[in-house]
């Protein structure tokens, strides 16, 4: 049997991406229904950023005592993992999203849960938990929001290894005594970092001879040092080329293409991300299901008539943060609001109706020690680019602010200045504390503030944000 009901505005998919393009949507006085197969709040709240944070939080703040004498002498112990993990639980809300849900109802959406797929144009249908179909057509727009899943290779014994992606190793309450990460990015630096703490044997095994190799050069080596210091083996230029778990109970066994294998009670496999668009009905509207798709700057699908259709965060492949999908989901709700209102769109770079910062001011975090932070475009990506670049690299041990926040500091920091412009195009930061710096550098490229007006914007002494005059100096040479 089949309910249907008519709204402005359908959205698939109640993460924070989906949730922040409802909002926008009510905000203009559109009708909005909110369709979600899981939990409300998504990847998220309950895999991703928010109990792995919690979780490495923990951690930064320990290795802060450390480097402070004083401090240090105070610290006489480890991790607690129940602690650890009864912060992370609570931050997760135990997995019961009753508060988020109760928040959408507050801006006035109808929340519908369920596996939305499309069914044509303008139309999603609703397979609800007790069987029924839901028929929702949408007046202005359907805005998918469905976010990717782990990428699983296809690697001989991978099914019996039964790996853990980012969920497991989120959401276990258990540390294993042995752990095999597979992947070198940030998933795979920063679980490391967090299972290493709570008291877990890491192997770190990655393909690349780097690790975060789409960073600037010197951030793998540095982060990798950090890794080791903590104990983690790091394998680099390496390749998994079996996993085994003859018994169900029994460890799994990782060979690698040189040879040799590591054997762990648990393995982590963090290589990448895929789509979730396999089963959402693309096909009903001529794409193909499990890809990635293809939007413009005002995150409409191209390949549709009728800037009807949308898709936001990860499946778009834009940019895989949840801060830059819900800058997408604001613009999509200024998008669709303008169009519902028969009003012309600003389709200049920056405007209200354009994802500009997802091409050229990306800021991202890893929380690993040293903490990471970069926004915009690397040397290389610039100079692939066709500008004409000055590369400014600062040794932030110059820096009072940094050498008072912990003995012996070790971090560095890089500027990339486009100079026919004089101003900023990418700027990363790699030590310990800079996780908060890096929104200064996110203004900075995001605004194209000169260079002459940079040296107005005067650091307070002494902090790790002295940094900026350092590299302003060294800019001037």
């Amino acid at each position: 049997m089949a309910d249907q009901s008519e709204y402005d505005v359908v959205v698939l998919g109640a993460g924070p991406v989906g949730q922040t393009v409802a909002d926008r949507s009510r905000a203009a006085g559109l009708t909005v229904a909110l369709v979600e197969r899981e939990l409300v709040g998504g990847e998220c709240s309950y895999w991703a950023c928010i109990p792995s944070k919690a979780m490495l939080r923990p951690v930064a703040a320990l290795g802060d005592a450390q480097r402070v004498d004083g401090a240090r002498q105070a610290v006489t112990g480890q991790l607690d993992p129940a602690g650890v993990f009864g912060r992370r639980d609570h931050y997760t809300t135990d997995w019961n999203d009753s508060t988020q849900a109760a928040w959408v109802a507050g801006i006035g959406a109808d929340l519908i849960r369920g596996h939305g797929r499309l069914e044509g144009p303008r139309r999603v249908a609703v397979e609800t938990p007790d069987n029924q179909i839901v028929v929702l057509s949408a007046r202005q727009a359907v805005v998918l929001c469905t976010g990717s899943r782990a990428l699983l290779p296809d690697i001989p014994g991978i099914a019996e290894a039964r790996p853990w992606t980012n969920r497991s190793a989120t959401d276990s309450h258990t540390v294993p005594r042995r752990l095999a990460v597979v992947g070198g990015g940030a998933v795979g630096v920063e679980m490391a970092t967090a299972w290493r703490s709570l008291g877990a044997d890491v192997t770190l095994i990655s393909r690349t001879p780097s690790l975060l190799p789409m960073m600037e050069p010197f951030v793998g080596p540095m982060v990798e040092k950090g890794l080791k210091d903590a104990g983690i083996d790091v394998r680099n230029g390496v390749s998994v080329s079996e996993m085994r778990r003859p018994d169900d109970d029994g460890p799994v066994t990782v060979r690698t293409d040189d040879g040799s294998t590591v054997s762990a009670d648990e393995v982590l496999v963090a290589i990448g991300r895929q789509p979730l668009t396999d089963d959402i009905g693309l096909e009903t509207v001529g794409l193909l299901p499990g890809s990635w798709l293809d939007v413009d700057d005002s995150c409409t699908v191209r390949e549709i008539d009728g800037d009807w259709l949308y898709a936001i965060g990860d499946v778009n492949r834009r940019a895989l943060l949840t801060h830059e999908g819900k800058y997408q989901a604001r613009v999509v709700g200024n998008v669709i609001a303008a169009r519902a209102a028969d009003r012309p769109l600003d389709t200049n770079a920056w405007g209200p109706h354009q994802a500009t910062a997802d091409r050229y001011a990306v800021p991202q975090v890893i929380f690993t020690g040293p903490e990471v932070g970069s926004v915009g475009l690397t040397a290389e990506q610039a100079e692939r680019s066709g500008r004409r670049i000055r590369v400014v690299d600062v040794d932030m041990a110059r820096v009072p602010g940094a050498l008072l926040w912990a003995d012996g500091y070790e971090g560095q920091a890089r500027m990339v200045v486009d100079l026919d412009g004089e101003y900023l195009l990418g700027v990363t930061f790699v030590g310990p504390g800079i996780a908060e710096l890096l929104h200064s550098a996110t203004v900075a490229v995001a605004a194209r503030v000169p260079i002459e007006r940079l040296w107005h914007a005067v650091p307070s002494f002494p902090t790790i944000s002295e940094v900026w005059l350092r590299l302003l100096e060294a800019y001037r040479g």
